[in-house]
């Protein structure tokens, strides 16, 4: 199965951008300019006003190696394949030839222009996807690095080189026109420059030169201190300024007629600025960056600066924690950025960041001031968050990793909050860190657990130190690895690394009231608010669940075969979903201790959680900015959760793209063919078993009598003066015809009837030839008879003097055979109810028939008591209930 059974890829949060430089395309229609970005193996399509997502792309097959655009097409490179693609989202030609990874794409008229590693340059055309135009050059000698289309130079381009090289070749006649000797230095950047015949060249070594192509000389000669200059842009509205952003995050203005620089933002972005691109004649930069962000500068001020006009951003290193936050709607994540950001699972316009954790806050805001790295606080290990006094103060608690600080924050205001909690006894020793972090769900109070075994309580309103559990050396010997709060605020549980599991009074207390000793060292506690179930990590890579009411281990999950690192229980704590860094996700059914459901991804698994309302499981991944989002496919199909075998496969599964994706599934892929349950007509011996059938099938036979007689018609019916042909019928609820007197066309031999046989029914005749004890089939036919034919069967027994009491004899052995299995038990008793009251007489005076009804009576008096046994002690059961 190459699938998992319950999850199915959703989609993927958090992408904004990588280092693959955007572009810009002005839409008419629109009236607007739309920003794409790379973020991967897709792309996607912003539009400028709003900065809001219009579109992601389909998946690539791999990494997105290069991004251009047109009036007409987005065209991305994908190894050796290339794409044009429609609205961002419509494939419309694919151009297949190159032997290596594409690196560089240029659309030029109505051709395109693509080069990869080892410097082999294609020219297509667009529409017909045919291959024009095929240069090689050497790598040796000039390893194509970038290229540029220069202005009113009619199929010309100008290639650029790590040699330092420039060669201007006209694609026409596919030959080369000037070669420039260039600066001895790898050319990083080229772009056109307002002025005709100039382009700007950007070099490694942090120079940027303005070269007039016409006559082949350096205008001017601009230095960037922040080294590697990776792109360029030229301001269009009037003003003569250049943009050159650096591998620092730096983007710097050059005043072209002054030759200087005019201004600069520093630290723009946190990672290289790749992208730049001025708006056509407006004031307004667009750049993007490794960091994960996308950002719109304008140019408004009085002293022609910058300033910051929206924003995209997302997590710029792996993120390390993820929370549902709320109803489900919410999902809170903390970062190795240090950052704590808010991303909503319905629109991607209400994503919201928290900040980056700062030692000082009001310094890091202050104006003129950018964030130091001395002012970052160290990455957020685990966050703790309440929704109870979200509006009133700080309402989520994290710990930094190395750090004994721990820092509130604000969901309502989206911001860092004031307090730092660090207790008074710790401000000597700078060994201690904290660990674990709870918040009551109050909103009240939040419990630390620290390295050194000491647990502390401090007021979350006022920061203030409320209480230590323990005495002076710590609650535990070691490592304090998980805190909870009881929903009530009773008992606050501490697991440590010595392998205890204490119970407090929620009053801080230097003795627990109860220890639990656990075989392993334990590595962190994970718990359920609507339940009493713990699941604690150990070190041998099990889980173990403990009942808080009974403070008892009741489950024990093995399997995993690497350090656990995360888990959640579903909404209704039936399962259990581990991660684990064996790249594996396991879904546990707790009533019946199974594995129900386990896939592979590529990179392990650092954080998941089930979403409250049990539609989603979100996972964050080694090494990935996103956050993967999963759907669970038993709220809206049948989904077999059979456990799994041990020796069967593990299904491998790649993480959701940033598009939602379609399932394409088949049903038999998912699940697995199970044999159809055929209930028996028995389950057990010592049960009764009911037909099934409505009351009115056997109630009504008993009152025979009382419904003809208030069915009998007012006046009685005329007989028509022709009656019509009718063919003969047997008494059933389905209409049915009876053919058993109809001659046979294909032999004419003639059906000899005995005698005695003629004035019986069919069912009577049926009855009579029976064997002894097969009666299934005239049972099964009895009871899809209507009350009155049943009524008239039983009274036609005795129609016949010489078969009546062979009929009467068979008659009762089929009602013992229905007792003696213990089916229809309702059916038997009007079928024998019925058939006493109109044979009674005749039974009386037949000694057989008298002595098989002793017979009868053992049977029927043994599944009465039967009965009634089953239906006292049920009765019994429902009274005492009624009195807890």
């Amino acid at each position: 199965m190459a699938h998992s059974k319950i999850f199915v890829k959703n989609r993927a949060l958090g992408y904004v951008s990588n280092h693959i430089p955007l572009v810009t395309r002005y839409i008419d229609r629109r009236k607007e300019n739309l920003i794409v970005t790379c973020v991967g193996n897709s792309f996607n399509t912003y539009g400028c006003t709003h900065f809001a997502l219009l579109s992601v792309s389909g998946t690539h097959p791999g990494e997105i190696t290069s991004l251009s655009a047109d009036r007409y097409h987005i065209y991305t490179a994908c190894e050796n394949l290339i794409y044009a693609w429609r609205r961002g989202t419509e494939l419309k030609h694919t151009y297949t030839g190159h032997e290596c990874t594409v690196h560089s794409l240029l659309p030029f008229g109505t051709h395109l222009i693509s080069v990869d590693d080892d410097s082999n340059v294609k020219v297509w055309n667009i529409k017909s996807e045919e291959l024009l135009i095929q240069l090689n050059f050497s790598n040796d000698v000039f390893k194509i690095t970038t290229m540029v289309h220069p202005n009113t130079y009619m199929n010309k381009i100008l290639f650029g080189s790590e040699q330092g090289q420039m060669q201007l070749w006209n694609l026409n006649i596919a030959k080369s026109i000037y070669i420039f000797n260039g600066w001895k230095t790898p050319i990083t950047a080229l772009e056109q420059a307002p002025a005709i015949d100039v382009v700007a060249v950007g070099l490694r070594d942090g120079r940027i030169i303005l070269h007039n192509l016409k006559y082949d000389e350096s205008l001017f000669e601009l230095i960037q201190d922040w080294g590697a200059v990776i792109s360029i842009s030229f301001r269009t509205d009037g003003h003569p300024i250049m943009a050159t952003g650096s591998l620092e995050g730096h983007i710097v203005f050059w005043n072209l007629e002054q030759k200087k620089v005019e201004s600069q933002l520093y630290k723009a972005h946190f990672g290289a600025v790749t992208g730049l691109k001025y708006l056509s004649n407006e004031p307004l930069l667009v750049s993007s960056s490794p960091d994960n962000s996308l950002k719109l500068w304008i140019f408004d001020l009085a002293d022609g600066a910058g300033r910051l006009l929206r924003i995209r951003e997302a997590h710029a290193e792996p993120p390390t924690l993820v929370r549902f936050y709320g109803g489900g709607k919410n999902i809170l994540t903390a970062g190795s950025d240090s950052s704590l950001r808010i991303f909503s699972t319905i629109t991607e316009t209400l994503n919201k960041s928290l900040g980056r954790a700062s030692f000082n806050r009001k310094a890091s805001k202050r104006k003129g001031r950018t964030v130091d790295d001395p002012l970052i606080m160290p990455p957020i290990t685990t966050f703790a968050a309440e929704t109870t006094r979200e509006k009133e103060w700080d309402n989520i608690a994290a710990t930094h990793s190395g750090l004994g600080t721990v820092t509130t924050w604000s969901f309502c205001l989206a911001k860092m909050g004031k307090h730092k909690l660090f207790p008074e006894k710790f401000k000597a020793n700078r060994n201690v860190f904290a660990t674990t972090v709870c918040l009551t769900h109050c909103g009240n109070f939040v419990i630390i657990g620290y390295n050194t075994g000491h647990v502390e309580k401090f007021n979350m309103q006022s920061g203030i130190h409320r209480g230590t559990y323990g005495d002076d050396t710590g609650a535990h010997k070691g490592p304090v690895k998980g805190v909870m709060v009881d929903p009530l605020n009773q008992t606050v549980i501490t697991a440590g690394r010595d392998c205890f599991i204490k119970f407090w009074d929620f009053k801080p207390q230097k003795e627990p009231k109860i220890k639990v000793e656990m075989e392993e060292p334990i590595e962190w506690l994970r718990y359920h608010d609507d339940s009493s179930l713990v699941a604690i990590a150990l070190e041998d890579f099990s889980i173990v669940l403990i009942d808080l009411d009974t403070r008892k281990i009741v489950r024990r999950f093995e399997g995993h075969e690497g350090r656990l690192t995360d888990a959640s229980f579903s909404p209704d704590s039936r399962w259990l979903v581990t991660a684990s860094m064996d790249c594996t996700i396991r879904v546990w059914d707790i009533p019946s201790s199974n594995l129900i459901d386990i896939f592979q991804v590529p990179e392990a698994c650092t954080s998941l959680d089930f979403s409250p309302t049990g539609e989603m499981l979100i996972t964050t991944h080694v090494c990935n900015l996103g956050i993967y989002l999963w759907s669970n496919r038993t709220l809206y199909t049948y989904v077999s959760l059979k456990a799994i075998n041990k020796d069967d496969p593990i299904p491998m599964i790649g993480l959701p793209g940033s598009a939602a994706e379609t399932c394409d599934i088949q049903e038999d892929e998912l699940v697995d063919s199970e044999p159809t349950y055929v209930s028996p007509d028995q389950l057990q011996d010592d049960l009764i078993t009911m037909s099934g059938f409505a009351n009115s099938r056997w109630q009504n036979l008993l009152n025979i009598d009382l419904v003809r007689k208030r069915n009998k018609p007012i006046q009685a019916p005329e007989a028509p003066e022709a009656a019509p042909f009718f063919l003969p019928t047997i008494p059933s609820l389905n209409l049915k015809f009876d053919f058993s007197d109809v001659n046979n066309t294909e032999t004419n031999k003639k059906i000899i009837t005995h005698p005695d046989l003629q004035n019986l029914t069919i069912f009577s005749k049926a009855l009579l030839a029976a064997k002894e004890n097969e009666f299934e089939e005239i049972i099964e036919k009895l009871k899809y008879m209507s009350p009155t034919s049943i009524d008239f069967e039983i009274q036609s027994l005795s129609v016949d003097q010489q078969t009546t009491d062979t009929l009467l004899l068979q008659f009762m052995k089929m009602v013992h055979c229905m007792m003696e299995k213990k089916t229809d038990f309702e059916l038997a008793q009007a079928y024998l109810s019925v058939f006493l009251k109109w044979h009674g007489t005749t039974i009386t005076e037949t000694e057989s028939l008298r002595n098989y009804l002793t017979t009868l009576q053992e049977v029927q008096s043994k599944n009465w008591f039967l009965l009634r046994d089953k239906l006292f002690y049920n009765l019994s059961v429902v009274q005492a209930l009624k009195k807890m």
